[in-house]
């Protein structure tokens, strides 16, 4: 079931783009990963994404900034952010924006996958964790 899902990954590191990458695979979905949000952008993976992993923190435009794009855009794409700086009020106002989950790096695969049931199938956030 999950192959039909194609998520994207929008991480300027390196490192934590490729960890997303094989994980995703490993739980079945088809993936793209992209160094900026440019990229995605430019994309014609964009249309196909039934979910957008997002670094908060990226160089140019940020998850958030991405986010907010798509939407004025008009793709109302499930959007998990991740940061390795989490702070409250950030967190409430993505999720006030729309955002699906807000999740601390380093990602931890149990509050990673209520989220990505959440952003696949209803949308509606999956609890305290998030």
């Amino acid at each position: 079931m999950p192959k039909a899902f194609l998520v994207s990954v929008v991480e300027d590191d390196r490192f934590f783009r490729e960890s997303m990458r094989r994980l995703m695979r490993s739980l079945g979905y088809a993936v793209e990963a992209f160094s900026s949000a440019a990229d995605f952008l430019a994309s014609p993976r964009l249309v196909e994404t039934a979910c957008l992993i997002a670094d908060v923190h990226m160089p140019a435009m940020t998850g958030v900034e991405l986010h907010k794009h798509l939407t004025g855009m008009g793709y109302a794409i499930p959007t998990i952010l991740v940061t390795a700086y989490p702070n409250d009020v950030d967190r409430a106002r993505a999720l006030n924006d729309g955002v699906v989950c807000y999740l601390r790096k380093p990602v931890d695969e149990k509050h990673l996958m209520p989220c990505l049931r959440a952003a696949l199938s209803s949308g509606e956030p999956p609890g305290e964790n998030s």
